[in-house]
């Protein structure tokens, strides 16, 4: 693998990651719930799960899943109902409008567990994310003078700029976190981000 070849793909992956999905949501959702730690802490989780499909991709075990339809359904099914959960736990919160601002943030510290739960479910559950590895990657990859070494650099570095990329909008939350926990723009995040984690859940279900 060239650094040319390399930069090519850095460009590809920075352009997936800066498009709004699923992992930017559960970011969103736990880190105006549970403050910048909450967030952090999802975002962690959402490495993770994405390193293990990166892992599985470079290895090649991403192709014996993608290619094993009950076990590719069954994967599609499970992500979608938990983007779906997760969807009305924010849409939830909107109506009952129930907001306790910075104290709020304090008592639900103790759930950091739950967090990177949910940031590793939300990620490891997605189909999409795996289908993505295996048909980049590969166009990457020459089995004549590539090793397995490279296809794990290559599938890290989406873990790492999407990661990167959460931070990001983390450090900006915590920013504005003061606007944010005014209710009736926490309300309206609540709602946004519900329905976007709704919406995700239910085009993964529908896809064929």
């Amino acid at each position: 693998m060239t650094w040319s070849s390399y930069s090519s793909y850095l460009l590809i992956v920075v352009l997936i990651v800066l498009a709004p999905g699923p992992d930017t949501m559960v970011m969103l959702k736990n880190s105006l719930s549970g403050g910048t730690r909450g967030g952090f802490l999802a975002t962690v989780g959402i490495f993770a799960g994405s390193a293990v499909q990166g892992t599985a991709a470079a290895l090649g075990l991403g192709v014996v899943i993608a290619q094993s339809q009950p076990v590719f359904v069954t994967l599609k099914w499970l992500g979608a109902a938990y983007l779906v959960f997760l969807g009305f736990q924010a849409l939830r919160g909107a109506w009952r409008g129930d907001y306790s601002g910075v104290a709020a943030v304090k008592h639900q510290k103790a759930s950091g567990f739950r967090r990177f739960r949910e940031g590793f479910l939300s990620n490891i559950t997605n189909p999409k994310i795996l289908v993505l590895y295996l048909s980049v990657l590969p166009q990457f990859l020459n089995p004549a003078t590539t090793s397995t070494w490279d296809a794990l650099v290559l599938a890290y570095t989406v873990a790492v700029l999407g990661s990167l990329w959460l931070m990001v909008l983390l450090f900006f939350v915590h920013r504005v976190r003061t606007w944010l926990e005014r209710r009736k723009v926490r309300r309206a995040l609540d709602g946004v981000t519900g329905t976007a984690l709704v919406g995700f859940g239910t085009a993964l279900a529908l896809e064929s």
